[in-house]
C-alpha cells in the first residue's frame, strides 16, 4: 500500500516506523528538513520537505497514485486543507486527519466532513483519546495501563508485581490449574526492560510488569489474585483544565458513580470557562505546584490525582508533590517518551502517552484484515490487535496448537459468534466469525497480519 504521512513529529514518525516495516511504500512530508532527514535516515521511507497542503509538494510525494493519506501535522487547519487538496486534486481514496480543536469536533458539526464538503474519512482527536485513557486508569486504579476490547467485555490490565504478590515464582501453567475458572490470561511480561510473550512454564517475579487479558466480570478477582487492591475513586483532583481535563471532568460528572471532582487551572480564562461548563466540579484558579493550593484542594484525601497540563515537567512535579502529600493514586500525562523511565523511581502510579493513544487509533484504520481495534504497548514495543476471523484467514478452522503463530505473539481472548468470551487454550478452535485479541511484539506484527490477511474485498 502506498501511504503519505504529513507531519514528521512524534506521531508521524511513529506511524511511519510502524508502517514502513510492513512492506508499505511510505513517504513522509514535513516543512522541517531536519525531521524529514531523521525519518529517511532511520526508517525505510522516502521524504519530501515542504508544506503538506501545497499541491506541488503532494505531487512530489506521489499523491497521484497514493492509497492513503494521514495528515498529522501540528496544525488542524493544515491537516484539513491537506485532505481537501488530496481529494480534489489527486483523488486519494482514503484520508485520515488529526484534529485537536474541540470546535472542529462538536457532534453538531459532523456534517462538515462529508465528501461534498470537507472530505475526511476518519477524524482523530488526541485530546479525546487521552481523556478516555485517563478515565480507563480511574476504572482500574491499581494498574499502570488499562484498555478495553471486545465491545468492553475484555480488559487489558498492566500490573507491576510487588513483593507481596501471592503468585510470585509460580509457573503460568500452574496458575491455570489453581484458578481454572478465572477468565484471565497473562499475555506479556516486561522484565529488566525486555518485553516478551510468556510460555506456559515461565514464572513471574517481583518487579515484573505484566499485561493480562481479563474478562470484565473477573477484573476484581484478577487484581486480587495478583495482589492488587480494588477501589473506585470517590475524590478526584485534576490538575490542568484544558480540553483533556475538561473532558475528563465532564465524564465524571455524567457517570453513574458519584465522584467529587476538583480542577486546578493556572490560566484564569480557561478556569472561568471550566467553571461555566461544569455543574458539580469545583474549579480552583492557581498554580498546580503550589503547596497551599494543593492543600486547599484537599490533595491528601484524594483517591486519585490526574496531572493533565500541556507541560510534562509540571505534570511530573505535580504528581510527585501530590503523592508526597498523601494522594492514593497519581496519573501523569507525559508526551516525551524519554521521561517514562522516571515514573517508577518517582513513585508515579501510571502515565498516559498521547502519542501512543493516537498511533493506536490511526493504526486501527490502516491494518489489513477485518481489524476492529489496535492498541500500541509501551514505546511501540508491542501491539494488541483485535480482529475478526474471516474465511480467507489461514487461522480459520484450526486449533491454536496448529496455528503457526510467531514466538512473540499470543492469542489472549476469543469472542465466539454467540457472544461467548472464551479463555483460549492450545485445543481451542478458531472459527470463521470469531473475534480474537492477539498480543504481538512489534517485530512479529507483519506475520500476525499475514495470518489475518483477507481478500481485498474485505479491506
Amino acid at each position: 500500500m502506498k501511504i503519505i504521512i504529513c507531519g514528521a513529529g512524534q506521531v508521524g514518525w511513529q506511524i511511519a516506523r510502524h508502517l514502513s516495516g510492513e512492506r508499505n511504500d511510505v513517504t513522509v512530508i514535513d516543512n522541517n528538513g531536519e525531521l524529514v532527514r531523521r525519518a529517511t535516515e532511520s526508517l525505510d521511507v522516502q521524504g519530501v520537505e515542504g508544506f503538506a497542503s501545497h499541491p506541488d509538494v503532494l505531487d512530489r510525494a506521489g499523491a497521484r497514485d497514493a492509497d492513503l493519506l494521514i495528515a498529522a501535522t501540528y496544525s488542524d487547519e493544515v491537516n484539513m486543507v491537506t485532505c481537501q487538496v488530496a481529494h480534489s486534486v489527486f483523488r486519494v481514496p482514503r484520508k485520515i486527519a488529526r484534529l485537536r480543536s474541540s470546535a472542529y469536533l462538536d457532534a453538531i458539526y459532523s456534517d462538515l466532513y462529508r465528501t461534498d464538503h470537507l472530505p475526511i474519512d476518519v477524524v482523530i482527536s488526541p485530546e479525546r483519546e487521552v481523556a478516555e485513557a485517563a478515565l480507563a486508569r480511574l476504572r482500574a486504579p491499581s494498574t499502570f495501563e488499562a484498555e478495553d476490547f471486545l465491545d468492553g467485555r475484555v480488559r487489558l490490565l498492566g500490573l507491576v508485581l510487588d513483593d507481596d504478590c501471592p503468585v510470585l515464582n509460580t509457573p503460568l501453567r500452574q496458575l491455570n490449574d489453581l484458578f481454572s475458572s478465572l477468565r484471565a490470561i497473562v499475555a506479556g511480561v516486561r522484565r529488566e526492560g525486555r518485553l516478551f510473550a510468556p510460555e506456559a512454564n515461565d514464572q513471574l517475579f517481583e518487579g515484573d510488569q505484566i499485561y493480562i487479558f481479563s474478562d470484565r466480570d473477573d477484573v476484581e478477582r484478577t487484581l486480587e489474585i495478583f495482589g492488587k487492591e480494588t477501589m473506585r475513586p470517590e475524590r478526584v483532583v485534576i490538575i490542568g483544565g484544558g480540553n483533556v481535563g475538561l473532558t475528563v471532568a465532564r465524564s465524571l460528572e455524567t457517570g453513574k458513580h458519584r465522584v467529587r471532582t476538583k480542577i486546578i487551572e493556572s490560566n484564569r480564562e480557561r478556569a472561568e470557562v471550566a467553571a461555566d461548563v461544569l455543574e458539580r466540579t469545583i474549579v480552583l484558579h492557581g498554580d498546580g505546584l503550589s503547596s497551599e493550593l494543593l492543600e486547599e484542594a484537599a490533595i491528601s484525601r484524594a483517591d486519585a490525582v490526574l496531572t493533565l497540563t500541556h507541560d510534562d515537567k509540571v505534570n511530573i512535579l505535580a504528581a510527585v508533590r501530590a503523592k508526597q502529600a498523601g494522594a492514593k493514586l497519581v496519573v501523569s500525562l507525559v508526551n516525551d517518551p524519554t521521561l517514562v523511565s522516571l515514573m517508577a523511581p518517582l513513585d508515579i502510579d501510571a502515565y498516559i502517552n498521547p502519542r501512543s493513544t493516537t498511533v493506536s487509533t490511526i493504526l486501527r484504520h490502516v491494518r489489513h484484515g477485518r481489524v476492529r481495534d489496535i492498541y500500541s504497548i509501551g514505546d511501540a514495543e508491542a501491539e494488541v490487535i483485535e480482529a475478526q476471523i474471516l474465511p480467507t484467514s489461514s487461522m480459520s478452522g484450526k486449533i491454536i496448537r496448529d496455528i503457526d503463530l510467531p514466538e512473540g505473539a499470543l492469542i489472549g481472548m476469543v469472542m465466539k459468534d454467540d457472544n461467548r468470551i472464551v479463555k483460549p487454550n492450545p485445543e481451542t478452535r478458531i472459527e470463521e466469525g470469531d473475534i480474537v485479541c492477539i498480543f504481538a511484539l512489534t517485530a512479529d506484527v507483519p506475520e500476525v497480519e499475514r495470518l489475518l490477511q483477507v481478500a481485498i474485498d474485505f479491506f
